[in-house]
């Protein structure tokens, strides 16, 4: 569930009764005011109305600056991975088909930030019709979720390389294999993502002038829709892929401790900064997210302060999180010696042949550190 940041008005507590049209636009507008309902008993209503004790100006130009840096990044440091990946003949690796793809994802996650910038400068305010809503979410959440899948599927596969280095299958069914995955990752992000998206609408604010782009679920599972959403999001985003990783990548970095090799330990310190990247990316957002759905069914109640701290927090944790795009073309092929060669190569091998710069860079070039330990043993 991804937020677009939105305005919470003064505090005070009110009790009041309304017939049943008047309770429904009532409703209406605290959803998208973003009020904590505390009771509703069909004609009576009683809510509590924070007042920010924060400047959302600030805020929303501070979310805009940083989502315009992980737009930059994102893009460059991803589209060149995706460059480099294409031209390089890297059977060698054959891992690289799940870091191709990585990088596609967080590619196509970036690209979407412009119009969630815009939206942001606008106060949360929708300009782009119905249409854009749905397809820029679908985009946004498919790929979101397919980085995330695709993180979960290389620590299992790197682990499986060594453990299985010895009754592995042979180098094109290995290929097929890794093909497969890679589809039925793309198709399980398509259907993760589906749900929010059906719902999702452009309409306009009932109490001001503005538009926004929300999910519109039937009102009378509204709860049951927001909180299974939101559930979903982390139990797909962080509840089941972050042990997997876990566990795979300290596997991994047992079976690399046996060694006493310089380089077999340069490995085991990668595999950890992968799950320490990962942890830090996501565990912010998903755990702020799980405190607001258990807010939304009343199981952790919050004061108005704890309410503005939990409202700034999904924000903040949201863009914070999407520095994997900037941060996995880093762990995940800048370190890579192998990359960092073929990316000289690209660059420099076509005009440096009479040089004498490329038989330099041949020379120095060594054995690769993360896949030493990883695709050299034999891949699954």
């Amino acid at each position: 569930m991804f937020y677009i940041a939105g305005s919470r008005v003064p505090v005070w507590k009110i009790t009041m009764t309304v017939n049943m049209n008047e309770l429904t636009d009532l409703l209406d507008m605290l959803r998208e005011q973003n009020f904590s309902f505390l009771e509703e008993n069909g004609s009576r209503v009683e809510t509590i109305v924070c007042q920010t004790a924060f400047s959302q100006n600030a805020m929303l130009y501070s979310l805009s600056i940083l989502y315009v840096f992980i737009f930059i990044i994102g893009l460059t440091a991803n589209t060149l991975v995706v460059w480099v990946n294409i031209r390089s003949s890297r059977e060698r690796h054959e891992t690289h088909l799940y870091i191709l793809n990585l990088a596609i994802a967080d590619l196509c996650v970036v690209a979407t930030l412009p119009i969630s910038i815009s939206s942001l400068l606008q106060h949360g305010h929708w300009s782009f019709g119905d249409a854009l809503c749905k397809i820029t979410h679908l985009i946004f959440t498919v790929n979101l979720f397919s980085s995330i899948f695709f993180l979960t599927c290389m620590s299992v596969d790197r682990y499986l390389s060594v453990a299985r280095c010895g009754d592995s299958p042979g180098h094109n069914k290995r290929r097929w294999i890794r093909q497969v995955i890679c589809v039925g990752i793309w198709v399980l992000a398509l259907l993760a993502a589906l749900p929010d998206t059906y719902f999702l609408q452009a309409v306009k604010s009932t109490h001001s002038d503005i538009t926004v782009c929300k999910s519109m679920y039937p009102a009378e599972k509204l709860y049951e829709w927001t909180v299974g959403v939101q559930l979903s999001f982390i139990v797909l985003g962080f509840a089941v892929p972050f042990p997997v990783i876990a566990v795979f990548y300290v596997l991994l970095a047992r079976v690399i401790s046996s060694s006493s090799d310089q380089e077999r330990s340069a490995s085991r310190r990668l595999v950890f900064t992968y799950i320490v990247v990962f942890l830090v990316c996501w565990l912010p957002y998903h755990g702020t997210l799980l405190l607001d759905t258990l807010a939304l069914v009343n199981a952790l109640p919050l004061s108005c302060a704890l309410e503005n701290t939990l409202y700034v927090a999904l924000h903040v944790t949201q863009c914070l999180s999407l520095l994997h795009c900037c941060v996995n073309p880093v762990v995940y092929n800048f370190i890579n010696r192998n990359y960092r060669y073929d990316l000289m190569k690209a660059f420099i091998f076509k005009y440096s042949t009479k040089s004498g710069l490329a038989k330099l860079i041949d020379v120095t070039r060594a054995s690769e550190t993360e896949y030493s330990a990883v695709e050299s043993q034999g891949p699954l």
